[in-house]
């Protein structure tokens, strides 16, 4: 999948991305809970999140493995004027190079989901759990299994990787499967309840594959015992 990210066409159509919206406003509640909010964007692309995140006053790392969306990133906050509150790093999801709980809201937002196997993911948590701070926040966007199809089968010996959607190895969890993995991760939701999920197809009507389900949520980081 690095190869897609470092296509030119794929990095200038992030470039110009907007910013989710529910994601802001959780950074507007968290910002009032800490003012001085440490944000670390796991998979910032080209800061469609994290510049909008450092102008409204949080203090931002994002780690990206694609030297072009880093450096697209690199241009759009100094175009925004908001270099001085980010800072940008190579790294991959599950080997973050930050200090244990110094950070107080990780934004995984369509990362997590290209992980090729559970074990990856797992890992990826486990660092998420690893750097944040007590209490910390979470906001997590990423792939429903209701992408796929049914009777879709994963990779042989994985519980939630599927090569379907892009020929690549990716995870698509169901609900349970991903409240299950941040909770052991570390990370329980907050508030209760479900996930938003985005796009889900209409029941009674024929399969076809579009684009992805989404799932988003909040969630916080518990105490590890």
């Amino acid at each position: 999948m690095a190869g897609r990210w470092e296509d030119a066409g794929v990095v200038r159509g992030f470039s110009t991305a907007s910013a989710n919206e529910n994601l802001m406003v959780f950074v507007r509640a968290e910002l009032a809970r800490r003012p001085r909010l440490h944000v670390l964007d796991v998979g910032c692309g080209a800061a469609r999140n994290a510049a909008p995140m450092a102008a409204q006053g949080a203090t931002v790392v994002g780690t990206d493995l694609a030297w072009p969306m880093l450096e697209a990133a690199g241009r759009r906050v100094v175009l925004e004027g908001v270099a001085e509150r980010v800072a940008l790093v190579r790294a991959p999801m599950d080997r973050l190079p930050l200090r244990d709980a110094s950070i107080d809201l990780v934004v995984a937002h369509g990362i997590w989901n290209l992980a090729r196997s559970a074990a990856e993911l797992r890992r990826a948590i486990a660092e998420a759990a690893r750097v944040a701070r007590p209490g910390a926040g979470l906001f997590v966007f990423t792939f429903s299994r209701a992408t796929l199809a049914p009777d879709d089968q994963p990779v042989p010996g994985e519980p939630f990787v599927f090569t379907q959607f892009a020929g690549e190895p990716q995870c698509f969890l169901t609900e349970a499967e991903l409240k299950g993995e941040l909770l052991r991760g570390g990370f329980e939701k907050d508030p209760p309840g479900p996930l938003t999920e985005y796009n889900r197809p209409i029941a009674g009507r024929t399969f076809t594959r579009g684009g992805p389900v989404i799932y988003e949520g909040t969630f916080r980081a518990v105490p590890q015992s």
